[in-house]
């Protein structure tokens, strides 16, 4: 019973490690191109990633995949419902998770 505040502490040493390293790890390159408007640095994260010196291609995919996801139409949770066509797969997925919450396998 005495020792329940050195495990309470114990998580300190995971957070000051991860508090010391954190500035000396890279961005993401997906991040500096799309939310930074920064190319050269995306391509530097690249090479630095890949290790290799023409990142060009996946450059140009990572602005294709932008693309495309802006292109994407978002429909409501009610659309959704009313689409016949994936109606049964939600149906599956929320009796499924029920199930689980209402089972305990989450806390196994």
């Amino acid at each position: 019973e005495s020792r329940w505040p050195f495990l309470f502490g114990a998580i300190i040493v995971p957070s000051l490690i991860q508090v010391v390293i954190l500035p000396f790890l890279p961005e993401s390159p997906r991040y500096l191109l799309l939310e930074k408007h920064n190319r050269s640095k995306a391509e530097k994260a690249f090479q630095r990633f890949l290790g290799k010196g023409d990142v060009s291609q996946e450059i140009e995919e990572v602005l294709a995949e932008s693309r495309a996801q802006r292109n994407t139409k978002l429909v409501s949770v009610l659309q959704l419902l009313r689409t016949r066509a994936v109606r049964w797969q939600i149906l599956t997925v929320v009796v499924t998770m029920g199930c689980y919450q209402l089972c305990g396998l989450n806390a196994v």
